[in-house]
């Protein structure tokens, strides 16, 4: 059983960074093919996707992000992290990280998500 477990501060002050560790058991972020992604939602809204990094360390990042986003990971200690900057209170939401089996952005584990606040 994979399991995934977001880590990181509830509280971000604007224009600051925003990093999230995300840390996984029972399965390797080294697995071939598989894809590690975050998520998040935003109070009010639906499920917006941030980026992924694969198997091989290779990172995916949504257009409307892309300039403030930076996945990264640890392979010794099985855990990829988030980093946005310049976060605007547009920034507030829940975060989650989960994995993609097979590289094709559909995620089957979830972990249990961690909100964030962007305030001063």
């Amino acid at each position: 059983q994979v399991q995934l477990q977001e880590s990181g501060p509830g509280l971000v002050k604007p224009s600051q960074t925003l990093s999230l560790t995300c840390t996984v058991s029972g399965g390797s972020i080294t697995t071939a093919y598989s894809g590690w992604g975050w998520i998040r939602m935003p109070p009010g809204k639906g499920l917006e996707w941030i980026g992924d990094i694969t198997y091989s360390g290779s990172t995916y990042y949504s257009p409307s992000l892309k300039s403030r986003t930076s996945i990264s990971r640890d392979t010794s200690k099985n855990q990829f992290t988030l980093q946005l900057t310049s976060v605007t209170p547009e920034d507030t939401a829940v975060y989650y990280c989960a994995r993609d089996p097979v590289g094709n952005s559909h995620y089957d584990y979830w972990g249990q998500g961690t909100q964030v606040t962007v305030s001063s």
